[in-house]
């Protein structure tokens, strides 16, 4: 099941994706949650509710896929945990080529930083250095803490694609990368959510890849991930108690324009950068210019 978030009636809105129409399922249910992570939140997790809205739905709950507005497939993640240096190649093609990590690693995003499937990644006045990273997302479903590798994705509802689009320049300012990582609409997230169940467990052995109009830039698979999503998990929610809704970029393969050679490949106004992740879809971006 694609469950997709929209904005339609001046207001978000969430759908289940069917061939090329979307059920509105407020136009079904006016008391089912816009959000998906409020809906993870009251359902524990359980997406059926949703299957059975979609099965009910009247003909006037459909809604063109083609034209559609899309919003984010959470519309307001409470954590949106990233993972860095999570695919050997791309270590190697980094700063960090000589420290191979020991542990995931963990940095945050912030809600201003993401934008939804087809609305524009903004290059910031102050650098051109807007680099692209293709990413497999996990959504977490119901709340976790101290998983361990048996139950640890007993708490993922589906998965997603992201790119995790980063400001060089600022990322490399300090040893930390959290400005780098989250100037404004630099980094988006979606087309929709695939439910957990239409894919491997982990999303593992998927096709990864971006590309920058129409070439393509990045190509691997997930099940070459250091810290496969199982280990990530367990690692996480040692500390850290996760909610449903919560987001994981769960890192990018090598290709990344700062490592391109003779010389690195940064995003532009004019640009298009698609992410695609194998059974999920591909999320599609162009690139403009920060407003005065």
């Amino acid at each position: 099941m694609k469950i997709v978030g929209f904005a339609a009636n001046n207001g978000l809105r969430l759908g289940v994706v069917d061939g090329d129409a979307v059920i509105d399922l407020q136009a079904v249910d006016a008391a089912v949650p816009a959000d998906l992570g409020e809906f993870l939140g009251r359902s524990n997790g359980d997406l059926s509710p949703l299957v059975d809205l979609a099965k009910r739905a009247p003909a006037s709950a459909r809604r063109p896929l083609a034209g559609l507005t899309f919003g984010l497939p959470v519309a307001r993640p409470g954590k949106i945990v990233c993972l860095g240096l999570n695919y050997l190649d791309h270590v190697k093609e980094g700063p960090q080529r000589d420290n191979i990590p020991k542990f995931p690693s963990i940095f945050f995003r912030v809600l201003t930083s993401i934008v939804p499937h087809l609305q524009p990644l903004i290059r910031p006045k102050v650098s051109i250095q807007l680099d692209y990273e293709a990413e497999m997302v996990a959504v977490v479903g119901k709340r976790a803490k101290h998983l361990t590798m048996d139950n640890a994705l007993s708490c993922i509802a589906g998965y997603s694609c992201s790119n995790e689009g980063s400001v060089r320049e600022f990322q490399r300012h300090t040893t930390q990368w959290t400005m780098g990582k989250n100037f404004d609409r630099t980094g988006a997230f979606g087309p929709w959510m695939v439910s957990a169940d239409e894919l491997p467990p982990g999303g593992k052995g998927l096709k990864i890849m971006s590309r920058l109009n129409g070439n393509t830039m990045q190509s691997d698979n997930t099940a070459n991930m250091m810290f496969p999503l199982p280990e990530t998990l367990v690692y996480l929610t040692k500390g850290i108690t996760l909610e449903p809704g919560d987001i994981i970029l769960t890192g990018t393969p090598s290709g990344v324009g700062h490592a391109r050679k003779p010389e690195p490949v940064w995003m532009k106004p004019g640009d298009t950068i698609e992410i695609e992740v194998e059974g999920i879809g591909v999320l599609r971006n162009p690139i403009e210019d920060e407003k005065p």
